[in-house]
């Protein structure tokens, strides 16, 4: 054959998702914007910025001004620092709850889908259970169980999630344990834990990724109430929530207090939202 005339080999999943994503300005805004925040959680105590828990009883409530770009608290610290050093709290709280989720909820609901039987009635049963109650009110019963803590607060709301993996990972077990190739695989002699773990994990990869970034949206918000409540991280460690906390007390003649840490949740649930949506698009294989 004339290597000219050679076709090129196709793409990959991964590049032809890539190729949708890039094809989604939406979404590649929200993944800038989260890129952004990571880079300030993981890069803040290097930029130089002033002390997040310094106080400065010469600069209380001070308006934003060249020394304080987002002006000052009620005790003189920096809400530009604190703004900073929160998106670490905020960031953690997101990926660790939602890791928390999947190694409960993954597996949970693989041994429901799979196996069938009594082990799906009860695990259907619990999780039916705990869904019962909403996720946010579910949250603040473990955290105050728990205690307050950014630790505690992340084990609670990992907990409280956990039951939508496990649904959602029954739910797609479900569909593809009946495909040609699982029953191939089972007609060639293959453990019920291989194929569970080789042919049945890997292709219900793209629904859990979207589940988890809209996930993490929602973790943030939960982690942002209860620091707002005082069950999360404590003070004088900056957290958004327990910042807003704060500015509700002096929110007529002080409203930078509230305006920042209040505008950062946004951006950051915007931001992971508007990429989850991108990445539903671009994993779904009827997209073209």
């Amino acid at each position: 054959m004339n290597p000219a005339t050679t076709l090129p080999a196709p793409a990959g999943p991964w590049r032809r998702a890539w190729r949708r994503l890039r094809r989604r300005p939406a979404a590649l805004l929200g993944l800038a914007v989260v890129l952004g925040f990571v880079v300030l959680a993981v890069f803040g105590p290097w930029l130089g910025l002033q002390d997040p828990i310094a106080t400065s009883w010469g600069a209380i409530r001070q308006a934003p001004s060249q020394a304080h770009w987002f002006g000052t608290d009620d005790i003189g610290r920096d809400v530009l620092s604190r703004v900073i050093w929160g998106t670490r709290a905020s960031m953690l709280a997101g990926v660790v709850s939602v890791s928390i989720s999947l190694l409960i909820g993954v597996p949970l609901g693989l041994a429901a889908g799979f196996l069938g039987g009594w082990v799906d009635g009860v695990i259907s049963r619990l999780t039916d259970a705990f869904l019962a109650c909403p996720f946010l009110i579910l949250a603040i019963a473990l955290a105050a169980f728990l205690g307050p803590s950014l630790t505690n607060a992340m084990v609670a709301i990992g907990v409280s999630a956990a039951p939508i993996f496990v649904r959602l990972t029954r739910g797609q077990v479900l569909a593809v344990k009946v495909e040609d190739y699982v029953e191939a695989a089972r007609a060639v002699g293959n453990s019920p834990l291989r194929i569970a773990l080789r042919h049945i994990l890997p292709n219900i990869t793209a629904p859990l990724m979207v589940q988890s970034t809209l996930a993490v949206a929602s973790a943030v918000i939960a982690e942002a109430s209860l620091s707002f409540l005082g069950l999360g991280q404590q003070p004088p460690a900056p957290s958004w929530g327990s910042m807003l906390n704060t500015a509700k007390n002096f929110i007529d003649n002080a409203p930078w207090m509230a305006i920042w840490p209040g505008l950062a949740i946004f951006l950051l649930v915007l931001s992971f939202n508007l990429l989850g949506d991108g990445l539903r698009d671009a994993l779904d294989p009827r997209q073209r």
